[in-house]
């Protein structure tokens, strides 16, 4: 019997088929991973940003109820007097007694006070007619202002 034998240029010739198999399915292992670093990197920042967006309701939310409690409590944003009130650990001297049509604004600043530091700014206005008023509190997630992830969402109440 007679068997018939590769030459050796027809093995070189299927040798780079080896190495081109090869590089392909590196490549096609390297997009895939790149891909899903890519969906997993976009997820991080979209948690972190609707972390900051919590931070910055409550915030809203914390100076807004301040507001309300002392109002309740001793007429605080009064048009003809002036009151102390205490937000957030901080005193605030002489709110109010402001007149109609002036808000009376201050800022409360956690980052002392906390892990994750915020900031509100509150702004009370007493209208005279229709007689009313308007409370308006802005949070934010960071009291640092030239912050690219800083986030603000602000709350309204008029009554």
């Amino acid at each position: 019997m007679y068997f018939m034998r590769a030459s050796n240029a027809q093995k070189n010739r299927n040798m780079g088929f080896v190495l081109i198999y090869s590089v392909l399915v590196s490549s096609l292992l390297l997009s895939i991973g790149l891909a899903i670093f890519n969906i997993s990197n976009k997820e991080l920042k979209l948690s972190g940003a609707a972390k900051g967006s919590q931070f910055a309701f409550y915030a809203a939310d914390s100076g807004l109820e301040c507001v309300q409690y002392w109002e309740a409590k001793a007429n605080a944003f009064a048009t003809s007097t002036k009151t102390d009130i205490t937000c957030g650990g901080i005193v605030f001297r002489g709110m109010g007694g402001n007149g109609y049509d002036v808000p009376s604004t201050f800022t409360i600043d956690s980052s002392p006070n906390s892990k994750e530091p915020s900031c509100t700014i509150v702004s009370v206005v007493k209208k005279e007619l229709p007689r009313k008023t308007i409370i308006e509190s802005r949070g934010y997630n960071t009291c640092n202002t030239q912050s690219p992830r800083r986030v603000e969402r602000a709350l309204r109440i008029k009554y």
